[in-house]
């Protein structure tokens, strides 16, 4: 039995921007390039012609031409990408001035606000001005503390159109969550909201805004949007700075300017999840990020005019960055704050059909929960504008995959995903000309020279390894925040194999070219010295209906490594020795005997990131007795508690 799910027809292989752009090269520099592996391989080989070729099909427009595309030395990290360009990232996305809609926010409770291109851009255009009012200039920090709404998308697009740089995190993080952010980079001005719903809860946020506050010496203006809570008053926020409310800081209107920045100014500044001390500080590029953007939007997940792209995501996480630079094919975007299941379960997939939705994103976790709740769009929804469905966060369950051809649609490209905060995009990607596989991530996105090696620095196919990047790339971040000489940027990314990128994901090139990520190599398991991604282990538990969430961990016993599983189980069922058995039996009929966990564990919650990722190091950290140092990245720190001193654990 073919474990192909779906494969585009030649007409469809037809329409689309990749089979587009093979056209492009193949006429540019005569030659006969017939498949995406070729493609790819030749995106990596020449990657000079290959990034120009980029920069021309999707018309970015240098303001100063580059003196060349790029200079590197022997060894990464060494790269300069176009040197001598000077670019804006704001003019890019903000390209159409018609009266077709841009932007759709929509909130919980209902809530739906839209600007056209021309409105978008008559918002940065008034905010910018302000904005360069109060002082803010090249290379300044503008940080956010906002939900996903439209105000947070202008509030980036003006502070980029000026070269400063912006950073964001959402306002379910908690007080410590964003000092330990925003208190590194010092932002002079600092976007925040009132208040903001969850879950038909609505949140006022003032109390935890002023403990911010006193925390932000930097800080010289706060502008505050009412957001879910529209008594809020300039009264209300206690700091030095100048204080605004949201739409008295700017009149709507007028063209507006973009300040050119050379290719590698700093644009963003991401962080990572924390959970282990202090997060990093990410620096990303102006030019690096606009690129693979470009790429990704354009020709792996097939959007142009007329597309709508949809991604759950809240505004602390890579993915909003990821979303909003779709306006820079064309394409608009949704934007959605809340609970993805308020008031039920449908919510997200109602939401297709009402904005017309043709690439919509979302997490391994969401799909699961559709499935338990006994949902079948497919029955109930149209689903006619859907072309690509993106999942990425974590591994996608052979089950998941199943569910989507059965239940939500046939003629669908599902697009698992593998990248990083650390490069703001992604190292594996869907791909509009491939097959899907069922369990298996379709291929390596173009221009990223990704390998698995062995620990010896050794290439494998059908093994698993580490996921590394042998060549440099645009999207490599230019440096972490405090780090002059780059210290801790080639300790966190090059000390494991000298000269090249590892990720720090376990992984497997597959034969025919499809990738699969086994979970995070720093939370590989080591019973008895075989390596065991945990991804492994989670495939199999899925399959156990009585399980609803689970984590595995490596626990030091013995003088070796045994393997533990914690699981969350539906309410009322009780972890008995039944039920114990046919976990283990899931887990050895489809694995090996050393992916059994030798302890099984019920606990009421499993610890999660903002992000919604399972935290594997802290919960053996905490298994182990040592502290975890940062808990305010967590969604629920709270849950630790009940891994710790098991009994369970002590035998």
């Amino acid at each position: 039995m073919s474990n192909i799910l779906w494969q585009p027809d030649a007409q469809r292989i037809g329409k689309t921007r990749m089979e587009a752009f093979r056209r492009f090269i193949n006429r540019r520099h005569h030659l006969h390039v017939d498949d995406y592996p070729a493609l790819h391989q030749w995106s990596i080989d020449q990657r000079e012609d290959f990034w120009q070729a980029i920069v021309d099909f999707f018309d970015i427009r240098f303001h100063a031409q580059p003196d060349a595309v790029l200079l590197e030395g022997a060894q990464m990290p060494s790269a300069q990408w176009f040197p001598g360009a000077t670019l804006n990232f704001a003019e890019h996305l903000l390209r159409r001035r018609d009266d077709a809609v841009a932007v759709v926010a929509i909130g919980e409770n209902g809530q739906r606000e839209q600007l056209t291109w021309a409105q978008l851009a008559e918002h940065v255009a008034g905010l910018q001005y302000s904005l360069q009012a109060a002082g803010v200039g090249l290379g300044d920090r503008v940080a956010a503390c906002m939900p996903n709404t439209w105000q947070t998308l202008v509030a980036m697009l003006a502070t980029t159109s000026l070269g400063a740089i912006w950073s964001c995190s959402s306002p379910d993080f908690g007080t410590q969550g964003v000092i330990d952010r925003f208190g590194q980079i010092e932002p002079k001005v600092l976007l925040t909201c009132a208040g903001y719903r969850y879950a038909g809860k609505e949140l006022d946020q003032s109390a935890k805004v002023n403990e911010i506050l006193e925390r932000l010496p930097s800080l010289q203006q706060l502008i505050v949007v009412p957001y879910a809570r529209p008594q809020a008053r300039i009264e209300d926020f206690r700091t030095q700075a100048n204080v605004s409310l949201w739409e008295d800081f700017y009149e709507v209107g007028g063209e507006p300017d973009f300040i050119a920045v050379p290719f590698a100014h700093p644009l963003y500044i991401l962080y990572s999840s924390g959970t282990t001390g202090v997060p990093k500080c990410i620096i990303h590029s102006t030019g690096g990020v606009l690129l693979q953007h470009v790429k990704e939007h354009g020709l792996h997940a097939d959007l142009g005019a007329g597309d709508r792209l949809f991604y759950y995501t809240t505004c602390g996480w890579m993915m909003w960055n990821w979303l909003v630079s779709a306006l820079a094919v064309g394409s608009a975007v949704v934007l959605y704050d809340g609970s993805p299941f308020q008031p039920g379960p449908e919510r997200l997939i109602d939401l297709i059909d009402d904005e017309r939705i043709s690439v919509f994103g979302t997490s391994p976790k969401f799909l699961a929960t559709l499935e338990s709740s006994g949902l079948k769009p497919r029955l109930s929804h149209d689903l006619h504008s859907l072309k690509t469905l993106l999942c990425t966060g974590s591994a996608l369950s052979p089950q998941s995959y199943d569910y989507v051809y059965r239940d939500i649609k046939r003629d669908l490209c599902l697009a698992s995903m593998s990248g990083g905060t650390d490069i703001v995009s992604c190292f594996v990607i869907g791909n509009p000309l491939l097959p899907v596989r069922r369990g298996e991530m379709q291929g390596k996105s173009l221009g990223m020279a990704i390998e698995v090696w062995d620990d010896n620095g050794q290439p494998v196919i059908g093994e698993k390894g580490e996921l590394v990047c042998t060549r440099h790339f645009p999207a490599m971040p230019i440096g972490l925040w405090n780090d002059p000489d780059g210290e801790k940027l080639r300790a966190s990314y090059f000390s494991q194999f000298p000269g090249v990128w590892a990720q720090g994901d376990y992984a497997e090139q597959l034969i025919h070219g499809g990738m699969m990520i086994h979970g995070r190599s720093d939370a590989v398991l080591n019973p008895g010295g075989v390596r065991i991604g945990t991804a492994e282990i989670y495939r199999q538990v899925e399959k156990v209906p009585q399980v609803v969430d689970s984590v595995a961990i490596g626990q030091q016993w013995q003088d070796d490594v045994r393997v533990v599983l914690f699981v969350q189980l539906r309410d009322a069922v009780p972890l008995d020795d039944e039920l114990e058995q046919q976990i283990r039996q899931v887990i050895r009929a489809n694995t090996t005997p050393r992916h059994v966990p030798a302890k099984i564990v019920a606990v009421s919650e499993i610890p999660r990131t903002i992000s919604g990722k399972v935290v594997e190091l802290a919960v053996r950290n905490v298994v182990h007795g040592q502290q975890v140092k940062n808990t305010d990245a967590l969604a629920n720190p709270e849950a630790l508690e009940q891994y710790r001193n098991r009994p369970e654990l002590q035998t």
